[in-house]
């Protein structure tokens, strides 16, 4: 039941010429695994500032009529939300796709409706960092700060990769750089160990979709990394430098590259919080990261189940016995352990998928749950993973909650902490 803050929005419709209406009868029906239904009023929240929303084409709008009590499928275009960073998707946009429709692009599909004169998306905002907000901010101080940049560092062919990110395709990691706040960017590997099916840097020509991201040409050098770091920590007070962006490859794969970097930025006085964003495929090398001045891994998840794991990792040489084996390894080393969890809603909130990650975590004792959108196509990933089924779903707000009664000490948020 709707509460007074809280109203049952109704559902959005697009035209084939891009006109969004908002049904005069007809519900929201979001979408959990394969189950439809109303939203729950504690999952839904007005659009956050810097959402965007869409049609998709080649699916056609569901909606729920409550006088009938029957879901109605329309001939116009569902409409989806990509909500801001910093907010979970509890539930996708509920549609019918077409025979033949194209794959949709690499985003998160959150279902949105309009009510009391707002739109009303399915998320719950888990961090309150405005780490990748940039409303408030003039394009031109973005453009301006990578010109510097480059200007200041000239021949350093990260700097460049990096300016031009920020110039070209906006990535909010790059645009932080440029602007000398939060968290430095510092991609190092051109290869992988995983084929991830939602690979923002590389995708075969079959894919069916594009990659939105180019991944680096090319393996910078330690006095590369360096100069950056040491840059960036003298305009952020609580400096955070992040090895493994979306786009490289797998960061475990240049350790030694790492290693070395962060030894020679520590022995120089180099303060701030250093994480590797991995897929932890590599537990040997956790002890000399350790060593060299790493404070932090995080470790990317769509499922603590092996064969979900390794359906859309599709991992190249390690297994999902290697993940845990290194989750455990730094745990005991002395690193902060934080989850990537690729949050899917009717998948990720179900008994076997809690019950896999509370007996991950008692095994590895990670710290953090960075609880982020798995973004891919919602039909193609529930193709990917129905061999392995799972039960009704419990909903997001259940689901953190028994997370955190079965893992008292865990914390939660989107972004790689600052560790003092």
């Amino acid at each position: 039941m709707a509460s007074k803050n809280k109203p049952q929005p109704h559902m959005l419709f697009a035209t084939p010429e891009g006109e969004i209406y908002d049904h005069p009868e007809l519900l929201m029906l979001c979408r959990r695994g394969n189950e439809f239904g109303l939203p729950r009023p504690d999952e839904i929240t007005p659009l956050p500032e810097e959402s965007e929303f869409f049609m998709l084409p080649g699916r056609h709008a569901m909606g729920y009529d409550p006088e009938s009590g029957q879901t109605e499928v329309m001939e116009e275009l569902a409409v989806a939300a990509f909500a801001c960073p910093g907010n979970t998707v509890t539930g996708i946009s509920a549609y019918e796709t077409d025979e033949g429709a194209p794959l949709l692009p690499l985003l998160s599909y959150a279902a949105i409706g309009y009510a009391n004169g707002r739109f009303w998306v399915c998320a719950k905002q888990v961090d309150e960092d405005k780490r990748q907000v940039f409303s408030h901010i003039p394009p031109d101080r973005i453009e301006a700060g990578a010109h510097t940049l480059i200007n200041e560092m000239p021949g350093n062919r990260l700097v460049n990769h990096l300016a031009g990110c920020a110039l070209t395709s906006g990535c909010p990691a790059a645009k932080n750089l440029a602007l000398g706040r939060f968290e430095c960017p510092l991609p190092t590997s051109r290869t992988c160990n995983a084929r991830c099916v939602g690979c923002i840097s590389h995708q075969p020509e079959d894919s069916g979709f594009p990659s939105p991201q180019c991944r680096i040409a090319f393996t910078p050098t330690v006095e590369e990394i360096v100069q950056i770091m040491r840059r960036h920590e003298s305009r952020e007070r609580r400096p955070i430098f992040s090895f493994g962006q979306g786009c490289e490859g797998e960061p475990l794969l240049e350790a030694e590259l790492i290693c070395e970097a962060v030894r020679a930025y520590r022995a120089d006085g180099g303060t701030g919080t250093v994480n590797v964003n991995t897929n932890a495929s590599r537990p040997q090398v956790m002890p000399a990261l350790k060593v060299a001045g790493v404070n932090a891994i995080r470790v990317s998840l769509n499922s603590a189940r092996p064969g979900p794991y390794e359906a859309y990792y599709r991992p190249a040489g390690y297994t999902f016995d290697d993940v845990r084996e290194a989750m455990i390894k730094a745990h005991e080393v002395g690193l902060f352990v934080s989850l990537n969890l690729l949050f899917f809603p009717g998948v990720t909130d179900t008994e076997e998928e809690l019950e896999a990650l509370i007996e991950l975590g008692e095994t590895s004792r990670f710290d953090f749950v960075q609880l982020r959108n798995l973004n891919l196509d919602p039909e193609l990933y529930l193709r990917l993973i129905a061999p392995f089924g799972h039960s009704p779903c419990m909903g997001f707000i259940n689901f953190r909650k028994r997370l955190k009664k079965g893992l008292p000490w865990i914390n939660y948020g989107y972004f790689n902490p600052y560790l003092p």
